[in-house]
């Protein structure tokens, strides 16, 4: 079972926060791959079996429709299913239950939803093109889904015990490069954070970068970087995906007068596109640049180390779009 040390990783937030749910409410069960015996495939959910029993740490085959179907009808008998889908890349085998089930039955019949689907993704970690995928914009154009992603242990934690506590379904998506590479600054709250407000996590002058997950500690090494070059960045974290927290980004955006939007999913339709127009629309008036997106190329990932560096954003590249926009 995860322990507070202190300094909990990415990984062990997670873990706590689920663990404390679970504690809270006996009508929170998890359902999944090897969530059970194996303690889940980065081992978030270790010992959880040995603690809660079979009936709440449920082991099934590989079959994504059918236990997402599963939790679906458990929802609605009272019970708050948390569905661990392996990798994101595998979710697209849910895709029906997810889209024209949990998101859409409460719009035609009232009965809550509270389905939490944890989904580790995205890629840095030399995993392939099947097993490194980005998939929030699928799900973020669909009415019905709330879409969540942490991008430190802190809010890792806070935001799961959110989604989990909601009525609505909630896809909960976690970067799995942060999952041991992030600690915690000290114990961790297992207090809430509600969903659908964004976080300013650096204060700057001469441009907003808005972002989220793994962009937001690249965003803030690179500010920290651009600072000694005289060049102040704000970075926003946006946190939640759906529902967005216009307003945060907005009054940045206003600051600053500068926006780039940065995600690790390909460039090409990525939700960078909906809050560029988001800005532009909101804040037309305040900008004195266009809205610049950074994201992947339009390819899948590849398994070479050095063109999957070639593909999702780097450190170098990013820096010099944020110098480019600050300076214009």
């Amino acid at each position: 079972m995860p322990t507070d040390s202190g300094q909990a990783t990415y990984l062990e937030a997670v873990g706590l926060a689920l663990d404390s749910e679970m504690d809270r409410d006996p009508d929170v069960f998890i359902i999944g791959e090897d969530v059970g015996q194996f303690g889940g495939a980065f081992k978030v959910t270790k010992g959880f079996l040995e603690k809660f029993g079979p009936r709440r740490v449920v082991d099934t085959p590989i079959a994504e429709t059918g236990f997402t179907g599963l939790a679906a009808g458990a929802a609605l008998v009272g019970l708050r299913p948390v569905v661990e889908f392996q990798f994101a890349d595998f979710i697209s085998c849910a895709f029906d239950p997810i889209v024209n089930v949990l998101a859409r039955h409460h719009w035609r019949t009232g009965d809550p939803m509270p389905v939490t689907m944890r989904a580790p993704f995205g890629g840095r970690l030399r995993a392939g093109p099947t097993h490194s995928q980005s998939v929030e914009s699928y799900f973020a154009h669909v009415p019905g889904l709330k879409i969540v992603m942490p991008g430190t242990p802190e809010d890792a934690a806070g935001l799961l015990v959110s989604s989990i506590r909601d009525n609505n379904p909630t896809l909960y998506l976690e970067n799995k490069y942060l999952y041991r590479r992030l600690r915690a600054s000290g114990p961790l709250s297992l207090e809430p954070i509600p969903l659908g407000v964004a976080k300013v996590v650096r204060e700057g002058r001469d441009v907003s970068l808005i972002t989220y997950s793994a962009g937001v500690s690249q965003g803030l090494e690179i500010a920290e970087e651009l600072d000694k070059d005289g060049i102040s960045v704000e970075v926003v974290d946006v946190r939640t995906l759906v529902p967005l927290d216009v307003e945060t980004i907005v009054n940045s955006v206003r600051k600053t007068s500068r926006a780039v939007v940065l995600h690790e999913a390909a460039k090409r339709m990525g939700y960078g596109a909906e809050i560029a127009a988001t800005i532009q629309e909101e804040a037309f008036w305040h900008l004195d640049q266009p809205v610049v997106r950074i994201g992947a190329r339009n390819t899948p990932t590849p398994t070479s180390p050095p063109l999957e560096d070639a593909v999702i954003p780097q450190p170098a590249e990013i820096a010099e779009i944020l110098r480019k926009v600050a300076r214009a």
